[in-house]
């Protein structure tokens, strides 16, 4: 039986009211969220334009990194 002291947490998602799952969300959110479907990232990005993958090293993602290395190296 719920405790009728402690309010019913909802998903924080406007106008959705669905019951809480986890970090604020439903579990229709919550995957939306863990899949990097909704605007707020669930890690830092990929600072390159469009890219939305995990940073690896000085805001860039492994593929980008890597690929400046490749760029500076020749530059060298």
């Amino acid at each position: 039986m719920p405790n009728k002291w402690v309010k019913e947490r909802r998903c924080r998602i406007e106008g959705c009211k669905r019951p809480y799952r986890a970090k604020g969300y439903c579990n229709v959110h919550y995957k939306k969220w863990r899949r990097g479907e909704l605007g707020k990232a669930r890690y830092k990005t990929c600072s390159e334009e469009g890219c939305r993958a995990k940073v690896y090293r000085w805001g860039l993602c492994e593929e980008h990194y890597q690929a400046k290395l490749r760029k500076n190296k020749k530059a060298s």
